[in-house]
């Protein structure tokens, strides 16, 4: 096992090809002098058994949460998938798509519903994407599209298909341990979580201070992975089970039993459009 401050060290020596200097984590010659003594490094440069003991903590799927109605969007929703809607010229879903694939993430599945074969599309230009169906979706909350997933959400990045990814390196090639994209804000009406020492304590909706702003990407170890996909199991197939958000089955259903962490971001680097009136404010092509 890495240490986290080796991790940070490492997984950015990986990936110089993706991050920007603005990511490189701070070290100490001392630090990057063990690297070299472990034979993880050589004259600052990641080396094979460097890689090699990176390799436990590569992301091994992006699942990408598209089967809702996007009820909010209406009217641009009556005959388009809301993850499928142009902002700027370009399908809100294709900013993550990028960032997964930039990140060396190639084995990509989109969990589909409300007009599913408008997803056909996408395969155009993402041939290596994976269908895979959600017959539920008009039943149930997002439970219903990782009940779908199954064993698939052992090391992935889940990702709510409608987000605007403005800066890719959000999405990592490495992750060290499970965690929430969350923007630090001083308040919010929307779902938030509330954190101490860097742990997610709780996430729920509602007027919240001080707490981190939950945005639509997370990510699964191997171990919680499993575990997770084990108790949505269970809840999901419980009496009103089907109406259970995914932070629910872990922060309602199994408090303490998982320990995730928050992945800070800022508000520039993605965007959440919820509404027709923050598509048109945001792209005034809309605004008709």
């Amino acid at each position: 096992m890495l240490t986290k401050k080796q991790f940070d060290i490492l997984a950015w020596l990986a990936e110089q090809d993706h991050l920007t200097a603005a990511d490189c984590p701070t070290f100490t010659a001392a630090e990057l002098e063990a690297l070299d003594a472990a034979g993880y490094t050589a004259s600052g440069a990641i080396t094979g058994a460097g890689l090699a003991a990176l390799e436990p903590y590569r992301v091994r799927r992006a699942i990408f949460m598209a089967a809702g109605f996007g009820s909010r969007m209406l009217p641009i929703t009556i005959n388009t998938p809301k993850p499928l809607v142009r902002v700027r010229g370009k399908r809100m879903i294709d900013t993550a798509l990028d960032a997964v694939l930039a990140a060396g993430i190639e084995e990509i599945y989109v969990i589909r519903g409300y007009l599913a074969e408008q997803f056909d599309q996408l395969l155009y230009k993402y041939p290596m994407i994976h269908f895979i169906e959600n017959p539920l979706y008009d039943q149930s909350n997002n439970i219903g599209s990782l009940y779908c997933a199954g064993d698939l959400l052992r090391g992935a990045y889940l990702m709510e298909a409608d987000l605007m990814v403005s800066n890719p390196s959000v999405v990592r090639r490495y992750q060290y341990q499970s965690n929430y994209l969350g923007i630090p804000v001083k308040e919010t009406t929307d779902w938030s979580a509330r954190t101490k020492d860097g742990i997610i304590e709780t996430i729920a909706p509602g007027y919240a201070t001080d707490c981190h702003l939950v945005i639509g990407i997370s990510y699964w170890s191997e171990e919680d992975g499993a575990r997770y996909a084990r108790h949505i199991r269970e809840v999901f197939e419980a009496p009103g089970g089907k109406q259970c958000f995914m932070s629910q089955v872990v922060y309602v259903h199994h408090p303490g039993e998982y320990r995730i962490a928050i992945r800070e971001c800022s508000a520039e680097d993605i965007v959440e459009i919820d509404s027709f009136a923050e598509l048109k404010e945001i792209d005034p092509v809309y605004d008709v």
